[in-house]
């Protein structure tokens, strides 16, 4: 095996493995929220304490723009691995002491503080995470292989979705469901934390992508000869602002599809649809798993067709398939709460094989961190970390089970289809200066046909 392969293949493994441990950490709060209500919130009204851990799985993503500003700094200063280091230690720790917290029983109001604190680190870490391995990704890929690579590494930011839900069944089925729901719940995110030790120790082997250590180059041999800083002058920074805005226009269908399917869709097939936590853990784990699964497929597909290609097809899939979706989810079995599931995967996957790639590719490689990290973060927080939040309580207000589905599908049809609609094709663009590249698109081109060939 040559040493090119072996350094591609820890590239991946490295931003794959820290991005596992940072995903695992969160999901098991999103997949233990009924749990978490019991043990933090008072129970005279069940509802309210259930409204009342999704708020708290909300306001962490307070903290997720002020983490991608934090480490957008860093890691356009100091290189995009600091960043992945620092981040998947701030979100073990965070996990680690989750698991060790006491509950509303033994100390009152000070124990949905403590909680409060805790989600607040993971969002700050996880507002640094994101956008440090997405650019450090993008430009260690080769040439018109760029969403090919993403989505590989993104998809096991899926797999903890669906390997936590068989973690949790586990321990539920050798403890039993009332040891489980006394103390094994804390098991989960004491091991979360070992995962993240072990993603930091695999990326302490790693080395910043040339694109990064070339652009930081160019930008001191400017300032040193008193010229504009790396092209940071006021073209560059009209077109920061510009892909901030395509950013957020094209977060909703990404943010309400992934999260409802990995942050609230479990809570929804058990509750409302009626199926025992063990059914409704099954069926979300292999819905995750298929997300997972299509996610490197459509990340191929990208490649080949382009970013708005893909970007149409996952907004108008997840468009139509939304009340669909949460029909079958609904219908109280487990083959229809899969499906239903399924059909959010599916779109997720689309959607995202353009995302992921497409939402850094819009930002010049010396700013790339700093400007994706606001954009993405805000956007995130404004419209994934609600999403649970909002779904429980439209089911609550209108006691239509569709009601989430109808939010998607408001959020899609305005802030997406604009976006969709604006956001310029950047499968060939050049990184450097984040404008397109004819030769460079001639010359991808060429060299996928030769590689399909």
């Amino acid at each position: 095996m040559n040493a090119k392969v072996v350094s591609d293949r820890r590239k991946l493994m490295g931003g794959a493995v820290g991005n596992f441990g940072e995903q695992f950490d969160y999901t098991a709060y999103a997949l233990l929220a009924p749990t978490l209500a019991v043990h933090f919130f008072p129970q005279a009204d069940p509802v309210a304490a259930m409204l009342s851990t999704f708020a708290v799985y909300a306001l962490s993503f307070v903290a997720r723009p002020f983490g991608g500003m934090i480490f957008g700094y860093v890691g356009d200063r100091f290189g995009r691995l600091s960043v992945l280091q620092w981040t998947v230690v701030l979100m073990g720790g965070g996990t680690m002491l989750m698991g060790l917290l006491p509950t509303y029983a033994s100390i009152g109001l000070v124990a949905p503080a403590l909680l409060v604190c805790c989600r607040l680190l993971q969002g700050l870490s996880i507002g640094g995470e994101t956008t440090g391995v997405e650019s450090f990704i993008t430009e260690s890929a080769p040439d018109g292989r760029r969403a090919t690579w993403m989505t590989r590494v993104m998809a096991w930011a899926y797999w903890p979705a669906a390997i936590v839900a068989v973690v949790i069944l586990g321990i539920r089925l050798i403890l039993g469901d009332q040891a489980f729901e006394e103390w094994g719940w804390r098991i989960p995110f004491l091991a979360g934390g070992l995962v993240a030790g072990i993603g930091y120790y695999l990326r302490r082997t790693l080395e910043d992508p040339e694109e990064f250590v070339e652009a930081m180059a160019e930008a001191r041999s400017k300032d040193s000869a008193g010229s504009d800083q790396g092209g940071q002058g006021l073209g560059a920074a009209v077109q920061v602002r510009r892909s901030v805005l395509l950013v957020t226009l094209l977060q909703p269908p990404m943010a309400v599809g992934a999260y409802l399917l990995t942050g609230y869709m479990y809570t929804f097939v058990a509750v409302e649809g009626g199926l025992s936590p063990t059914r409704a853990l099954l069926s979300n784990a292999a819905a995750v798993a298929t997300l997972a699964v299509l996610l490197p497929l459509m990340g191929r597909l990208s490649d080949r067709f382009g970013r708005r290609a893909m970007f149409a097809a996952g907004a108008g899939w997840l468009f139509v398939m939304a009340v669909p979706a949460f029909l079958l989810a609904d219908a109280g079995s487990l083959a229809t709460a899969f499906l239903g599931q399924a059909l959010l995967a599916i779109g997720v996957a689309m959607y995202g094989s353009a995302a992921f790639v497409g939402w850094v590719e819009l930002f010049p490689t010396a700013m790339r961190c700093r400007g994706h990290g606001i954009a993405y973060n805000v956007s995130v927080a404004l419209f994934g970390g609600t999403t649970p939040l909002i779904a429980t309580a439209l089911i609550g207000l209108t006691g239509s089970p569709v009601a989430p589905a109808i939010y998607a599908m408001a959020l899609i049809g305005t802030f997406g289809l604009a976006g969709v609609l604006l956001v310029p094709e950047t499968k060939h663009l050049n990184l450097r200066s984040s404008i397109y590249d004819e030769s460079a698109s001639r010359g991808a081109a060429a060299q996928t046909t030769v590689a399909q060939g």
